[in-house]
């Protein structure tokens, strides 16, 4: 499906509207929907100038206190399209790792008294979270979760070398020098990022744009033959060349700019490309009230995360096998381990 077919809702539901809205209105609409697209775009340029100012509260403070943080997704992907305020984003996403994690905490504590604090500072958590007059600001130990073992310790590894390499941001318009992912490894991420997304929910066309502009912008550095190592080590080739589809078919990227591009996953690109726009990328739930029976309970959440592997399975039948592997190992160890107060 061409960009240009995608309705006024379509387009705000995945996050695309100030991307699409300003050609649209130097073309010509309707009173109705120039008045709304225009708010829309408005809005999203309110939104990051406030964004833009406690990024860089929150960068000073960190770097002040000696950590080495690293910005994830927000504003180091906005810097990639032809105008940063035709990427919406609305949070702020900092990568300090696990030693700097429990410092990094407090310092964002002292630089925003006032701030809403209702997450722990667990060393269980993905990240940390706090809202600063407004904006939500995550602190990550890690960059993203995954369910196998084997999948983390070789993800860890890999993210470890790629903030390690982090690089200057291009593009951006703040007087502070901000660092972001290694552009081999931000691809790897931006990819993971909205995989995990669809294996849950909340998945949009923004994430495949953002992956297609980086992979377009970076395309002389990018290492491919790391890249594609990686993405084997970690079962998700099949599942990276099937959005590599989406990424030339629909959002015009060069076959060239594509890692693992092929003509013969057509079918499953638009399959998941027409599930993401009709909003069918949702994690199935059991139907009844969840057990209040400790094994029952875990034995139920077994059962929901299976039946998600399934729905996978029409997306990339090779990932779905290893998720539902990883599942399996996951829950049997779970079964037997202590609660954790969030589940």
């Amino acid at each position: 499906m061409m960009i240009n077919e995608l309705t006024y809702e379509q387009c705000v539901a995945q996050g695309i509207g100030p991307m699409v809205f300003p050609a649209r209105l130097e073309q010509g609409v309707d009173p109705a929907n120039r008045m709304a697209m225009k708010a829309v775009c408005m809005q999203n340029m309110q939104q990051q100038v406030k964004l833009q100012h406690t990024l860089e509260q929150a960068w000073i403070a960190l770097t002040n206190a000696g950590i080495r943080p690293v910005l994830m997704k927000g504003a180091g992907l906005a810097a990639l399209y032809p105008e940063p305020s035709m990427r919406s984003w609305g949070d702020i996403d900092l990568f300090v790792g696990k030693q700097q994690y429990h410092a990094a905490c407090a310092v964002m504590r002292e630089t925003f008294p006032k701030a809403l604090k209702f997450d722990e500072e667990l060393d269980h958590y993905k990240h940390y979270n706090l809202i600063a007059d407004g904006i939500s600001i995550e602190i990550h130990r890690i960059t993203v979760s995954l369910t196998h073992p084997l999948d983390a310790r070789r993800y860890a590894r890999i993210e470890a070398y790629g903030m390690s390499h982090a690089i200057p941001i291009t593009g951006n318009p703040s007087p502070v020098t901000l660092q972001i992912p290694e552009p081999t490894f931000n691809a790897l991420f931006v990819f993971l990022h909205a995989w995990e997304h669809m294996l849950s929910a909340g998945a949009n066309l923004r994430q495949l744009y953002d992956l297609t502009l980086l992979l377009h912008h970076y395309a002389e550095v990018i290492d491919r033959k790391r890249l594609v190592r990686w993405l084997k080590a970690l079962h998700l080739y099949d599942a990276w060349c099937v959005m590599m589809s989406i990424a030339v078919e629909d959002l015009g990227l060069s076959p060239q700019e594509a890692p693992g591009y092929s003509e013969a996953l057509t079918d499953r690109a638009d399959r998941l490309l027409n599930d993401l726009l009709e909003g069918k990328m949702v994690a199935p739930k059991a139907s009844g009230d969840v057990p209040k029976n400790r094994f029952a309970r875990k034995w139920h959440t077994m059962q929901e995360r299976l039946a998600n592997a399934k729905r996978i399975e029409k997306y990339s039948p090779a990932y779905a096998r290893h998720m539902a592997v990883a599942i399996l190992l996951s829950g049997m160890t779970r079964l037997f381990a202590k609660d954790r107060h969030w589940e």
